[in-house]
């Protein structure tokens, strides 16, 4: 070699720069490279997945599956269907409490006291007389005062009012009254949470529920208003004997609570509410019949939630 001629030197192979950089660096220089790819950079090719990944399961088992998706998919939701049911059931009794509390009111009392062909009193209560001491009684009815709000109830005469198996009547009555009316607020409540639960998750669910349960109430008071008419007296007689013990509910013709409810006085409340009750039922049935439009609505707005639509109940 000639003096002073630059000796070659090798290529010095770059260090990779971080731990990454050398594995990859080891992985590539592992890996056997094929004659036509001789001379060109390495190349780092990522390991195959793993052969779990690629077992598919036997043809009977993905049937079932599908068929099980399918079925989720087309089933309808059971919630909505016992809230439509529940809302059916509660409708006539929240109604004929709603009635028999606008019977049970000053208001009726006036009304019935002032109206024309109602019978007098033939032991010398006059209208005013039977305003005030019946609104006594209503009153006494609807608040939470002891039996003694009627029994120191007198007479002009110093004489009591009511005697002590009529105020013992009375709290029974009242007993009742209240005990319907709480329950009619109870029932009230759970038809509110089942209507709001059903406009948002059931389309056209409270329309249904309304309607079955207005069916409901046209049946109910056409039976019960069938029995009354057949046989009035019978049928009011049935009914303390359901709600009072024998013999607590009976009494003369001169006592007080005969001088201020006679027999019509039941007769008009019985009508008021069966009256009540049927309007209400009668309007209700009306404005939820499902028409065609009203079907067709539903249908469009489930189909617009991306629900299926449930009209066939």
């Amino acid at each position: 070699m000639p003096k002073g001629a630059a000796v070659p030197q090798s290529p010095v192979e770059p260090q990779p720069e971080s731990r990454a950089d050398r594995k990859a660096a080891e992985a590539a220089a592992e890996e056997p490279v094929p004659a036509s790819s001789q001379g060109s950079s390495p190349v780092f090719r990522e390991q195959l997945p793993t052969s779990a990944l690629q077992v598919r399961p036997p043809q009977e088992e993905v049937e079932r599956r599908n068929a099980q998706r399918e079925s989720a998919a087309n089933a309808k939701p059971v919630a909505p269907r016992v809230m439509q049911v529940l809302l059916a059931i509660f409708f006539p009794l929240v109604l004929l409490i709603l009635a028999v509390r606008a019977v049970t009111s000053p208001l009726f009392l006036w009304v019935e006291y002032n109206r024309p062909g109602f019978p007098g009193d033939g032991y010398g209560f006059s209208t005013d007389d039977r305003m005030t001491y019946g609104s006594y009684a209503v009153d006494y009815l609807n608040n939470w005062a002891a039996p003694r709000y009627l029994g120191d109830l007198v007479h002009r005469s110093g004489d009591k009012l009511f005697k002590d198996g009529e105020v013992s009547h009375m709290a029974d009555v009242k007993l009742v009254i209240l005990s319907t009316f709480g329950a009619g607020v109870l029932l009230a409540l759970v038809g509110i949470i089942a209507i709001l639960y059903l406009r948002r998750r059931s389309s056209g669910g409270v329309r249904r529920g309304l309607f079955a349960g207005s069916i409901i109430t046209l049946v109910l008071i056409l039976g019960l208003g069938s029995l009354a008419v057949l046989g009035w007296q019978q049928f009011f007689t049935e009914f303390h004997r359901i709600f009072f013990a024998e013999g607590s509910w009976t009494f003369s013709m001169d006592d007080t609570l005969i001088r201020l409810f006679p027999g019509q006085f039941w007769i008009d409340a019985g009508m008021v509410i069966a009256g009540l009750v049927l309007v209400t039922s009668l309007v209700t049935l009306v404005l939820t019949w499902p028409t065609r439009r009203r079907r067709g609505l539903a249908k469009k707005d489930a189909g617009t939630a991306g629900e299926k639509p449930d009209d066939q109940v």
